[in-house]
This record gives C-alpha cells, sequence and structure tokens, in this order.
C-alpha cells in the first residue's frame, strides 16, 4: 500500500472532550492508513493480541502504558487498541495511540476509527502522549447503532471521549496491536493489563490469540493470558 501524507482536520461537533481544551486543532502529518479488519495473506496476519468471539458483544476495555518505540524504518507504524468487530466482519469500532515513524523519528499519537471511515487522529498539543504514559482505552455500544469511543491518558491528565454511528454486527471483541504497514518499530514488551469484555475478563470468552507475521517470520509474540484473564503481553521479535 502506498504511504500518503495527510493532515486530520478539526474534529465533528459530536465530540465531548473532557478535562482537556476544548475542541482539538489540525494534527500533525499521519499516514493515511486505516487500521483495517483482520486479514491474512502471503504475508502473514496484520493483528496480533486476544480477539473473543460470539454475538452481542457491547464493551471492551485494556489499560497500558505506552512502550517506548524505536525506529527502524519510515515505513514503521503500529498501535495498541482496543475495538468491537473486525474478526471476521467488515467493520471495526475502535481506539487507540498509534506510533508513526514517516517522520524519521517515533510519534505518538492518539486516534479513533470507525472503519470503513479513515481514522481521525486528535491533536498533539490537546492530547499529548509519551513514552511511559498509562493510557486506558474502551468502546461501548450505546444503542441505536451508537459507539461510545473512549481514551484516557491518565498521565497527561486528559480524556476524550466521542459517540459516533456504525451499523455493525458487534461479533467480536479484541485487545490488539496492529501495524497497517507490515513494519513494526522496536517496542520491547507492550503490557495490557485490566481487560475486560462485556464487564468481565477477556480470558472468561476463550478469546483467539493472534501473532503478527510478515513473509513467514513472526514480528512479535503474544503471551499467555495472566491468571485472572486480563492480562497479557505483546512483546517485539524482529522485521
Amino acid at each position: 500500500m502506498r504511504k500518503v501524507l495527510i493532515r486530520v482536520a478539526a474534529l465533528a461537533a459530536a465530540v465531548t472532550a473532557v478535562a482537556a481544551p476544548a475542541v482539538p486543532t489540525t494534527a500533525v502529518a499521519a499516514q493515511a492508513l486505516s487500521f483495517r479488519p483482520l486479514s491474512y495473506n502471503t504475508n502473514g496476519y496484520n493483528w496480533g493480541g486476544y480477539a473473543a468471539t460470539g454475538s452481542g458483544f457491547t464493551s471492551v476495555s485494556a489499560s497500558w502504558t505506552e512502550p517506548n518505540a524505536v525506529c527502524n524504518s519510515t515505513n514503521d507504524l503500529y498501535a495498541p487498541w482496543v475495538g468491537i468487530d473486525g474478526y471476521g466482519s467488515s467493520t471495526v469500532e475502535q481506539t487507540g495511540v498509534a506510533t508513526d515513524c514517516s517522520s524519521g523519528s517515533p510519534v505518538n499519537q492518539a486516534w479513533y476509527e470507525m472503519y470503513p471511515a479513515s481514522p481521525v487522529y486528535l491533536s498533539l498539543s490537546s492530547y499529548p502522549v509519551s513514552a511511559g504514559d498509562h493510557i486506558t482505552a474502551s468502546v461501548t455500544y450505546a444503542g441505536s447503532s451508537r459507539y461510545t469511543l473512549k481514551l484516557t491518558d491518565s498521565t497527561r491528565g486528559w480524556t476524550y471521549s466521542t459517540t459516533k454511528s456504525l451499523s455493525a454486527q458487534r461479533t467480536s471483541a479484541e485487545v490488539i496491536i496492529e501495524s497497517p504497514t507490515g513494519s513494526y518499530p522496536k517496542f520491547g514488551t507492550l503490557s495490557f493489563t485490566s481487560a475486560t469484555v462485556n464487564g468481565s475478563p477477556l480470558g472468561s470468552y476463550g478469546p483467539v490469540a493472534l501473532y503478527p507475521s510478515a513473509n513467514g517470520v513472526y514480528e512479535a509474540r503474544t503471551s499467555a493470558l495472566g491468571s485472572g484473564g486480563t492480562s497479557f503481553t505483546d512483546t517485539y521479535l524482529h522485521q
């Protein structure tokens, strides 16, 4: 997929911001690449983490500490996120933090996406994210095809929330790392904690473990779930 640089316009009026400046301004350049439903091709899977499957999912949430990423190339781009749908369905309602290396250095930027619509990147000045920040993300079905996507950086003291409409199946819920370019920066080990689905531990749903790979080589390793069913790690291996 060809990389394109875009600038994201101010967010729609439906957005509600808490403990942060009122409305995000235009964000810095970010790669115009969507965080897509799970796919497999000759290069491998584009997701790592866990996906719960079934029907009628209404919420998913998880927390993590943003890793200190090191860029291998300007093609590197990845994000931890939580979402509903996308594992066996054509939409994903999701939010997280992307690390983009297109400038030559890692840039962390909060975002949400109601795929197949393009991702919306939040203002770097209003919603900054740095390595070491504690992030909590959630997606909640609000009824009548509406979804509330919420992201909190408790280290920086901001919370962002928006409610969007999309006709979706709600047949899966995920806690994921993904690289739309298939190229991960070195991120060490990312630990997901407090991972819940429908208010219960992620492990209660017997979720499927996913391991991102390219050209037959694993790019990251997903650990087993912790004893409480709410924690696991993804560890960078190599490109």
